[in-house]
């Protein structure tokens, strides 16, 4: 059986073409299938990160799927069963704070008179909402993910095995209930986690006040001067705190004020220091002591606000703690317990505040004041206090200045409004205890790229505090403890089995409104009162955390299943989740069994808008990736995303115009190889031949054997990159190679693949050009699942027990047993050529114009040898040149030339650099070679070493006008062109310009190969007719192996011109006409009159000839518009 026909590259619809491919897996079920048929075989597991399905997907979503896609086809191609199942992050803030907008609730108190039952209903209801865009866009990327069996975090099964995870982690003493200073979102009414809190950083202004904190009993009337740009925290200052290694300075204004501030500080002081380079005191300012900070400790002052005097022990005095740094402010630092985690524990140790009593915080859960707050501030937002609060102190006389700041500030990633931070109470994971395993876990993983694991990941590690875990929100997993209204007794629950006894009740349901309001009886009898759930639930971190264990069920599921598969063998997100989902996996991996949570991790970079910001919906600064989807295709998106820096975890700025260039530099090139594959073979099958391209493995031609090594060397490439997940370095090496078969292995081929060579010849070259696309399809299967499907689907009707899908087809293996020296040696020759094409566009020598030698330089005697044999003809035909010499000794047309290398020596040699410049020149030729031999030399008293030196060739023949020369790489290869032409050189050129016109005159009129037309020409010029007449004799063979006919001169005027072209050649002008011969109806219209039926045949026969091939329909081509072919009898 032959190929089916395919349309012109042009013509090519790669999103089409895909949709239909989309049709033919879900016909065949081939995800489905593909998962059967590796049934039984080693696992590979694979952790997909769960997304909300609260908004749709983008470009970071298609990057990280396209990755995840990739590597599991690989696996599953290369003998693994690869389980791939998707996931959703159902709980949390994200989805919260939609149903906030809806219902337009602005805090705790609206949840609860709305009802946390309806309130969580509402969140369950919009938990899929794009769950069905999310599905289209993610298999329309050709990602092969199983949906229907899907995890959910909302699921109870989910749930509980959270429940169990937490349940180990407090038996292992791992964690506790605390007070803590954490990042907190006011509009979403809950502390978040550190690394939330670097989730979103924004440069704001922000208030930068002096305080001045006058001192009690002070001999000088000195006040401390403290710096804030946080003016709302002053009302719950209790102390101030100063480093006890630092200077600290009383300094006395012209006004006869005191103000102490850290020495090194001065200069922030409000006119202290005079104008000028110099850092001195203005002259009416005076430095009246100098003290060290740690004999300030103790020093009382006079509160600004006195809301809390009475109720805070030893309040209002000066602390001392190394905390304090004198690189911004004055060195003094205000203290508020509440709302600082140094503050709260400088005020713990010097026991300003006691564990376990309540903070001076006058700010409720939206960020508002509320009692002690004067009734003026009550229900302001802290923000929107500063300035009345600043006004209140300048009221005082204690504002001593007052300007703006421009910093970074965290955001809340998911409001979008500024944090604050204030103690709260939650509980957390000790991470502390166990970051020493955390860190030696992570050095048991590989990352790509390895500097992500190496710096960002190892230093968070290093840096890890204990982890706050419970959120006081509604829709979420809840935190399994209950707890009496003392404290004093609490139980952890495990698993809605242990609830279910322990209360008595049926519980299929363990969200909030569920569960909250179910007791268990106390331990200590029925006198006590019994227990109830904390209002808690678990951040949605620890949820996604929880997902290795969780997505099975473990461990009332799956259990041996999970225990032989874990860890992971590979995961895959964005770099932001280096302090998100990574991190927490290997928190929880690590507490739970000391393992790590994955073998291999990928980390991308960001996607960003192609003016490097971030992607916004509202400046619409990006393509949607549907239209991309539907102007290019998955294929080209996909190529696009992983040849990019994004894959090393850089950012990416997205550009259009770079998803097309993928399509037209590696796609169509492909697409044009295969297309004449199938060409040919259809002209052989339509020659009465068989075309079997498992019938040999006996190849002798250079070529055939260069391409096939070529190929096992690009799957050896491919499988070894995938081994350790470089993906980006797949797509460069596919465009190398795609360039080498359609511009070494199909270009000089053509002969031979068209069938000019003989039968045989073009039969071994078809069968090669199979086996390389065939082996090319299977190779990128993972990576171009779409296109290579299309090709193989055509491609296996020529096979005998071909597989269904190529995805069903095992990945190619490679042998070590390759053409080394002839891949070498046919790459050495492809440098030859770009460098004599780039001489002759130089000298004006068109390739079209014949040239009569070469000389082609290089010490790689296999090389030399194979130029002058197997690959001669080649280099003669592509070079058009008659004579290729050879030679291995450089020296012979070229002196060698040493110079120092400045950017290495400059620095080091300082003055010595000009001896040891005169030396390095004055070498000759052998000083030169003994040093690249030696790779050292001591010159001028000093050692040089190989990058030392700069050694390069100057060719002798550099001002002979009739030779061009380049060097080629930095072995000493050279290439010297000889650009002298006589007569038969200039004829030769005329002749192939000739042909090429008429090549590409073939072409314009949509003659395909095996059309035959006749050549006519015509030139004005009688001198001119014998010139051409004389160039098309001495060409004769050349024009008609290439034409398969001889111009001539004048047409018959019974043939039809099909087009015509007007060019140049040797200064004459030149018309070349394409011709058909053709019938008149007119001249049987005698026979219409005689015999109508003898008349309808024939002018069915005129009408029945072979035009109808032409792809291009030509009104004068046809006697008649009806396109309908009669049958004829004879």
């Amino acid at each position: 059986m032959t190929l089916l026909d395919i349309v012109e590259g042009q013509h090519y619809s790669f999103p089409e073409q895909e949709l239909d491919i989309l049709k033919f897996w879900n016909k065949i079920d081939a995800f489905g299938e593909q998962l059967r048929r590796t049934e039984g075989q080693p696992e590979f597991v694979f952790y997909d990160g769960p997304p909300f399905a609260t908004g749709l997907p983008h470009y970071g979503h298609l990057l990280a799927g396209t990755i995840k896609d990739i590597v599991t086809r690989f696996a599953s191609m290369t003998g693994h069963h690869c389980v791939r199942r998707f996931g959703w992050d159902c709980h949390g803030l994200p989805v919260e704070h939609e149903i906030d907008k809806k219902l337009k609730i602005s805090g705790k108190a609206d949840v609860l008179k709305f009802g946390i039952a309806n309130y969580n209903e509402e969140c369950r209801s919009i938990v899929q909402r794009y769950s069905q865009e999310w599905k289209k866009t993610v298999t329309r990327i050709g990602r092969w993910i199983d949906f229907e069996n899907d995890y959910k975090t909302m699921d109870p099964h989910f749930m509980e095995s959270i429940w169990w995870v937490f349940k180990t982690l407090n038996e292992k003493n791992l964690v506790y209930k605390g007070f803590k200073v954490m990042p907190y979102s006011t509009a979403c009414n809950t502390p978040l986690s550190n690394f939330e809190a670097g989730l979103d950083y924004r440069d704001v202004s922000d208030p930068a006040i002096m305080v001045t904190f006058p001192v009690i009993d002070s001999q000088t009337n000195a006040s401390l001067v403290a710096w804030t740009t946080t003016p709302w925290t002053l009302p719950s200052n209790v102390a101030l705190c100063v480093n006890p290694d630092l200077k600290y300075v009383y300094v006395k204004n012209p006004a006869g004020d005191v103000f102490i501030v850290a020495e090194s500080r001065l200069h922030v002081l409000p006119q202290a220091i005079a104008k000028g380079k110099e850092q001195r005191l203005n002259p009416n300012w005076s430095i009246e002591k100098t003290v060290l900070g740690k004999e300030l400790d103790g020093l009382k002052y006079k509160p600004l606000f006195e809301w809390y005097g009475e109720s805070v022990q030893s309040a209002f005095r000066v602390c001392v703690d190394s905390y304090v740094k004198d690189d911004s402010g004055t060195g003094v630092v205000h203290q508020a317990p509440a709302y600082g985690e140094d503050d709260y524990r400088v005020c713990l140790e010097n026991q300003v505040v006691l564990k376990g009593d309540s903070l001076p915080d006058p700010v409720d859960a939206n960020g508002c004041f509320m009692a002690p707050a004067p009734s003026d501030l009550i229900g302001v937002y802290v923000k929107d206090a500063d300035k009345m609060l600043i006004q209140c102190v300048k009221d005082q006389g204690r504002l001593l200045d007052n300007t703006r700041i421009v910093h970074s500030y965290p955001f809340c990633w998911r409001s979008q409004t500024p944090l604050i931070y204030r103690a709260v109470s939650s509980f957390f994971v000790k991470v502390e205890d166990f970051k020493d395993r955390l860190i030696a876990n992570n050095l048991t993983t590989e990352w790509v790229p390895s500097h992500v694991k190496e710096k960002r990941f190892h230093n968070w590690l290093e840096s890890a505090h204990d982890w706050s875990i419970s959120r006081n929100r509604y829709w979420g997993t809840p935190i399994p403890v209950w707890s009496s209204p003392s404290g004093d007794e609490t139980l952890v629950i495990g698993s809605i089995a242990e609830l279910e006894q322990l209360t008595g009740t049926q519980v299929s349901d363990i969200h909030r409104h569920f569960i909250d309001d179910l007791e268990i009886p106390s331990r200590r009898g029925p006198d006590f009162p019994p227990l109830r759930r904390v209002e808690d639930v678990f951040d949605c971190w620890f949820e996604s955390g929880s997902m290795p264990y969780a997505q099975q069920h473990y461990p009332f599921e799956n259990k041996e299943k999970f225990e032989n598969s874990f860890p992971a063998d590979f995961v895959a997100e964005g770099l932001d989740q280096t302090r998100g989902w990574f991190y927490t996996l290997m928190v929880l991996s690590t507490a739970l069994f000391d393992r790590p949570a994955f073998k291999n991790l990928i980390c991308n970079g960001l996607v960003l808008a192609s003016d490097g910001k971030k992607m916004s919906k509202s400046l619409k600064n990006y393509p949607d990736p549907n239209n991309i989807l539907e102007k290019y295709g998955a294929d080209a998106l996909r190529l696009y995303l992983i040849d990019s820096p994004v894959v090393r975890a850089e950012p990416l700025r997205f550009k259009e115009e770079g998803v097309f260039s993928v399509l037209k530099d590696v796609f169509l090139p492909w697409y044009n190889a295969y297309r004449f594959l199938v060409q040919n073979v259809r002209r052989v099958v339509a020659e009465g031949n068989v075309f079997q391209p498992s019938e040999t493995d006996n190849f002798t031609n250079v070529l055939d054997i260069w391409i096939l090594s070529s190929t096992n060397s690009l799957v050896r490439f491919v499988r070894d990159e995938m081994k350790h997940y470089r993906l980006y370095t797949v797509v460069p090496r596919l465009i190398l190679f795609i360039s080498q078969l359609t511009n070494i292995y199909v270009r000089f081929n053509r002969a031979r693949l068209k069938g000019k060579l003989g039968a045989e010849e073009s039969r071994y070259s078809l069968i090669v050009l199979f086996k390389v696309l065939l082996t090319l399809c299977k190779t990128m299967a993972p990576f171009t699942p779409f296109f290579v499907e299309n090709m193989y689907q055509n491609l296996r009707l020529c096979m005998d027990d071909a597989e269904e899908s190529i995805h069903f087809c095992p990945y190619p293996s490679h042998s070590e047993d390759t053409a080394h020296r002839i891949e070498i040696s046919v790459s050495k020759m492809q440098a030859v050529i770009e460098a004599v094409r780039a001489l002759r566009e130089r000298a004006a020598k068109p390739l079209k114009m014949p040239l009569s030698s070469i000389t082609i330089v290089d010490a790689d005697a296999d090389f030399l040898q194979d130029a002058k044999g197997a690959l001669l003809l080649y280099i003669t035909d592509e070079l058009n040149v008659r004579t290729v010499n050879i030679s291995s000794e450089p020296r012979n047309f070229a002196s060698l030339k040493a110079e120092p290398n400045f950017s290495t020596l400059g620095k080091r040699l300082g003055k010595s650099m000009k001896a040891v410049t005169q030396e390095i020149k004055s070498w000759d030729d052998n000083k030169i070679m003994s040093f690249k031999i030696d790779k050292k030399a001591t010159v001028a008293g000093h050692e040089l070493l190989e990058e030392d030196v700069i050694i390069r060739y100057e060719f002798d023949c550099a001002n002979d006008e009739h030779q061009a020369h380049a060097m080629i790489g930095e072995g000493g290869g050279m290439v010297i062109l000889d650009l002298r032409t006589d007569a038969s050189l200039v004829s030769a050129g005329s002749a192939r310009l000739f042909v090429n016109k008429v090549q590409k005159l073939r072409k314009s009129v949509g003659l395909q190969t095996s059309d035959f037309v006749n050549v006519y020409y015509h030139t004005s010029l009688s001198d001119h007719q014998d010139m051409i007449q004389e160039i098309l004799q001495t060409e004769q063979k050349y024009i008609l192996d290439s034409l398969g006919c001889i111009p001539v001169a004048l047409r018959d005027e019974t043939q039809v011109v099909l087009g015509s072209d007007e060019f140049k050649m040797s200064n004459a002008s030149v018309k070349c006409l394409l011709c058909k011969p053709v019938a008149s109806l007119a001249s049987v219209e005698d026979v219409k009159n005689e015999d109508k039926l003898q008349y309808k045949s024939l002018k069915a026969l005129i009408l029945a000839r072979e035009f109808d091939s032409l792809n291009a329909a030509r009104p004068d081509v046809f006697l008649d518009e009806e396109r309908v072919r009669f049958k004829v009898k004879k």
